[in-house]
């Protein structure tokens, strides 16, 4: 079975990304590269473009792109309540014809209604899920309340795996992907090194190569996001090696 890669946007920077004319300029670069998919961030969208998203859907269908969309917010809120925006965002997806819709988790409070949660969502024409982010809310003990909830609740929610947001947040990406593996429908391929206090993504090449044995414990079947540096004077090919590279390993 072929892997499904997808490119995020944002590997290839937000100065690259304005230099395109915007993420439509960028869908040439992925569809030749051989990628199948592409994953837009509503970060990198101007005001104009989140006014013509059924726009950007066309094009993206144009170039034989799936679209999955991410947007920079939690789905629960400070007080724990569900994101006032979730049917503005699945909105926005639709317009792009988008498979998945990805948040962050945010301030997930146990007892929350996630029955009430799973009819919202199982009505949706898309699939919803939560991101380990670089923040306390996204370490591995929420996510793990947040799906021991959903269990609870026969709900078949699932997560964006970021295989390096956990350095950020002190956690160890193996004992999470022991943990939470089994909840994994979308994988961000992701390697860091440490820069001053903190990390820092780099492409593939410059990684020790233990990202491999993590991915090694993550579903095998589930779209793999590109969402390290990727930058060259030919970014098609840049991106085709790596595109090559996780579909192979």
């Amino acid at each position: 079975m072929k892997r499904e890669i997808m490119v995020v946007t944002a590997a290839y920077g937000q100065q690259q990304v304005k230099a395109a004319g915007g993420q439509q300029g960028l869908l040439p670069v992925i569809a030749q590269a051989g990628a199948d998919g592409v994953e837009i961030r509503r970060e990198l969208l101007s005001a104009d473009e989140l006014l013509n998203l059924t726009d950007l859907g066309k094009a993206i269908a144009q170039h034989q792109l799936i679209a999955f969309y991410s947007v920079p917010e939690a789905l629960f809120m400070a007080d724990g309540s569900l994101n006032p925006q979730l049917d503005q965002r699945v909105a926005e997806a639709r317009q792009l014809n988008a498979q998945l819709l990805k948040f962050s988790l945010g301030n997930y409070c146990r007892g929350f209604d996630c029955q009430a949660l799973q009819q919202r969502l199982a009505a949706l024409p898309l699939h919803v899920v939560v991101e380990n982010d670089q923040t306390e809310c996204g370490k591995r003990q929420a996510l793990q309340d947040f799906f021991a909830d959903c269990a609870a609740a026969r709900m078949p929610n699932s997560m964006t795996f970021d295989m390096a947001n956990w350095l950020w947040v002190g956690d160890d990406p193996r004992a999470a992907a022991d943990n939470l593996g089994r909840f994994v429908s979308y994988i961000h391929i992701k390697a860091a090194a440490p820069h001053h206090d903190s990390f820092r993504a780099i492409a593939l090449d410059e990684a020790d190569g233990t990202w491999r044995d993590l991915l090694k414990l993550l579903p095998a079947n589930a779209p793999r996001g590109i969402e390290f540096p990727l930058a060259g004077d030919d970014l098609v090919a840049v991106t085709r090696h790596y595109v090559n590279l996780l579909r192979e390993e």
